[in-house]
């Protein structure tokens, strides 16, 4: 043991360099797998990470005016209380939206339940109807700092001059007023839902009191151990009294609403997280296997001195164990210390992950992963290395090289450069190791392809909505005022509407289902609305009709079966000719003609109306403009985009990027090290036949650059059908359908793939450079 160690030690001050480069790409690895998983956190659950920088409120408690809520410091298990603020419930209109909402009143942002402001700025006392959104909510409204919005309210403030009610004291004169968004800021708590659950809006106390609406209070409780939230909301209406309490939220609740959005998002990123670990498993992998190469001679001198095969796997395995721990050591430690003050989305990320509940699992599980995979790539490695018999000379009678290809020999005839040949030549002189070098190199690179594809998939959502079943920009509804003709003209007299297509929307019972599905009719058949089919057919003729792919899995069936559903008390059996891009209710929809409707219903009614926008045509403008026409008779509504609900990826993908180019070279900077070291026994022969150092070094670096290409060749050529497989299956188990996939352009992906070829040459000039002007003694010491 004591000669084992003293030849590790002694190895170790010979080739520090290649040890400080195993420890270095080691925590490069391991420092590159914490920050993805830090990545997937703050992308895929983005809920928490507000939840996490707002201190947020474990129970959010509703009770009447009456009841006495600061009475909920008094329980035990509670950190902090945020509150008790006064609430009223009340509707608000904006740009033709109206929505009904939550007036809070505050002044100064609670350290607990802190509201995270997104733009704008706070509530100020010098603006008294100033408001802040909840952002959620914003959408809903189109609303943005400085618009208005319009609530039922007061106009003026009680006359108590006498001390009793008049006629008119005590009481303001009842209308309407309009609020001020001042700015728009993100909470933790459950989130706004038309029809269900209202939208929050902060303001100050007293346009919260001016408000003629339901009042009421909220406190929001903050618990040590998030796991006691049943019993600590039992405690709660048991201290208030159950009367008192109308309505109760915990964390729990608002996560699930939260998380439900985010599938797409967190099954995507944990694809390619597991990805990443591959590539980096095999980046490690290529590392140890070039280093023991490189010590063939040193390993057969050993045995020639008696140590046993036990003995050479020992000495590999201690110190390539060792290194691995270094690394993983010091990746951790600098990410735990540093990477929460990375600049820009990649510190935040890092500083929302250390808040999370997994993450001293993932801080101290990821680093043991990578040791212990570590430790078993370098336990074959070193096994073989075992097996070298001790006999060195034997080994290196052979050219290295070995013979040149006829391909070469005859590219040598035509007076192409040398360096240009020799280059080739001795990329793939080696078949095995070659490919497994161009394998292991491709797979970040084909990664990184699959990234860009997502990135595009999501420029075409916003850029082209109509190709995934967008055609339409807004929803309009009217109320029982205006009659179908007069909607009609109305809307088609605004000249930045290019079509109108009448329709209805009811929700439909299909037999054996529990749940409903949404029938569709949209368009007539003279006028038709432009359904995006991705197989069959549109719908033409009577009863025929399109679904989307959520609901095709639900009843199990195909493009050209027949389906019977119940609407009321009326069958509707429609035929289904084709498959349509479906964005909205999980796919779970069947559209036909508003005329097929009519024969099952001839006194239906249009319902709703979807309006198609010329090009540069702003939704929220032309809403604001059709309302305001309508004198408020009618509603806008824009058609939601999946490609919000995809925003944060944008971000992660660059991360992720970033992440797989680290690792690719990590396996770039191993297959130079190993081209340069196998390179020197062929140094003298090159010398002897008149190169020159420069001719030598761009050997090398073609070399390099003809590795790079190659994977770069695969990695295309694999990644855009597989990053085209995996948007389209994930489109269809979302229900969307297949279909969706858009990859870069091919100008995208000449430059993607020049510039890794042009990289990997830059990166060898200066180790080949090194090795081609090295004195001659040196050269014929390594190749002794």
């Amino acid at each position: 043991m004591r000669a084992t160690l003293r030849w590790a030690h002694a190895d170790l001050r010979s080739h520090r360099g290649e040890a400080l480069f195993i420890v270095l790409a080691t925590a490069g690895i391991v420092a590159s797998l914490l920050l993805a998983t830090a990545l997937f956190g703050y992308a895929t659950n983005p809920w928490q990470r507000v939840f996490t920088q707002s201190q947020g409120a474990h129970v959010w408690i509703h009770t009447g005016p009456s009841a006495d809520a600061g009475r909920l410091t008094e329980l035990d298990g509670v950190a902090s209380v945020a509150g008790p603020y006064p609430t009223a419930a009340t509707t608000v209109a904006s740009r033709g939206t109206r929505a009904s909402v939550e007036l809070r009143g505050t002044v100064d942002r609670p350290a607990t339940g802190r509201p995270l402001l997104a733009s704008g700025r706070w509530l100020d006392s010098r603006v008294p109807d100033g408001v802040v959104l909840e952002s959620g909510l914003a959408r809903a409204l189109w609303a943005e700092p400085g618009d208005t919005l319009t609530v039922p309210g007061t106009t003026g403030k009680a006359d108590n001059k006498t001390g009793k009610a008049g006629d008119n004291a005590g009481r303001a004169a009842t209308g309407s007023r309009t609020l001020t968004v001042l700015g728009i800021a993100d909470s933790a708590e459950p989130r706004y839902s038309p029809g269900e659950r209202p939208g929050l809006v902060w303001a100050l106390p007293d346009a919260v009191r001016h408000t003629d609406a339901r009042g009421g209070q909220v406190a929001g409780l903050r618990l040590t151990d998030p796991g006691d939230t049943d019993y600590a909301v039992q405690r709660a209406v048991t201290l208030l009294g159950a009367k008192a309490v109308t309505d109760v939220s915990s964390w729990q609740q608002a996560r699930a609403e939260a998380q439900g959005g985010n599938r797409l998002l967190g099954q995507v990123l944990g694809l390619f997280g597991l990805a990443a670990l591959l590539a980096a498993a095999l980046a490690v992998h290529g590392a140890i296997g070039t280093r023991i190469r490189g010590h063939l001679r040193d390993i057969s001198v050993l045995k020639a001195i008696g140590f046993t095969p036990g003995q050479v796997v020992r000495i590999f395995l201690l110190q390539h164990v060792a290194f691995a721990l270094l690394g993983a050591v010091l990746a951790a430690t600098l990410t735990q210390a540093l990477g929460s003050r990375t600049p820009g989305r990649l510190g935040d990320a890092v500083g929302v992950w250390q808040g999370l509940p997994g993450h001293t699992a993932a801080l101290l599980g990821i680093p043991a992963a990578a040791v212990l995979f570590i430790a078993a790539t370098t336990g074959l490695a070193a096994w073989r290395a075992g097996q070298v018999p001790p006999v060195p000379g034997l080994r290196a009678a052979a050219p290295l090289g070995g013979r040149l290809s006829g391909l070469s020999r005859g590219a040598l005839g035509l007076r192409l450069p040398s360096a240009l040949v020799l280059g080739w030549h001795k990329a793939f002189a080696r078949r095995p190791r070659s490919l497994a070098a161009v394998a292991r190199l491709a797979l970040p690179l084909l990664l990184i392809v699959v990234a860009m594809s997502a990135w595009t998939t999501i420029d075409h959502f916003r850029s082209s909505p109509d190709r995934i079943g967008l055609a339409a920009a807004l929803t309009v509804r009217a109320d029982d005022s205006l009659a179908d003709p007069d909607v009609r003209a109305l809307l088609a007299r605004d000249p930045q509407v290019a079509a109108v297509h009448p329709g209805v929307e009811v929700a439909a019972l299909v037999p054996g289902q529990t749940g409903t599905i949404a029938l569709r009719g949209l368009g007539t058949r003279e006028d038709p609305y432009p359904f995006t089919v991705a197989e069959g057919r549109p719908a033409r003729g009577p009863d025929e009709a399109v679904a989307g792919q959520g609901l095709l899995d639900l009843l199990d069936v195909r493009v050209g079966d027949w389906v019977r559903m119940t609407v009321g008390a009326q069958p509707q059996i429609l035929h289904i000719v084709g498959r349509s891009i479906e964005p909205e209710n999980g796919g779970r929809v069947i559209s036909t003609s508003l005329d097929t409707l009519r024969e099952n219903d001839p006194g239906l009614e249009a319902a709703l109306y979807q309006l198609q926008l010329r090009p540069g045509a702003d939704p929220r403008q032309v809403g604001a403009d059709l309302t305001e026409a309508a004198h408020g008779n009618i509603s806008a509504h824009a058609m939601p985009n999946p490609a919000d609900g995809l925003s944060p990826l944008r971000g992660v993908v660059v991360g992720l990027i970033a992440v797989l180019a680290l690792i690719g070279l990590i396996e770039l900077l191993t297959a130079i090290g190993g081209t340069v070291r196998e390179g020197e026994r062929d140094l003298l022969a090159l010398r002897a036949i008149g190169l020159t150092p420069r001719e030598i070094t761009a050997i090398t670096m073609t070399a390099t650059g003809c590795t790079a290409l190659a994977a770069a060749v695969v990695g295309t050529a694999l990644g855009v059908p597989l990053a085209h497989w995996l948007i389209d299956a994930q489109g269809r188990s979302s229900g969307i359908g297949a279909g969706i996939a858009q990859g870069p352009s091919p100008v995208l992906l000449a430059l993607f793939a020049t510039a890794a070829v042009l990289g990997a040459a830059a990166l060898a000039a200066l180790p080949a450079s090194r090795s081609a002007r090295r004195r001659l003694a040196d050269t014929l010491s390594a190749v002794a």
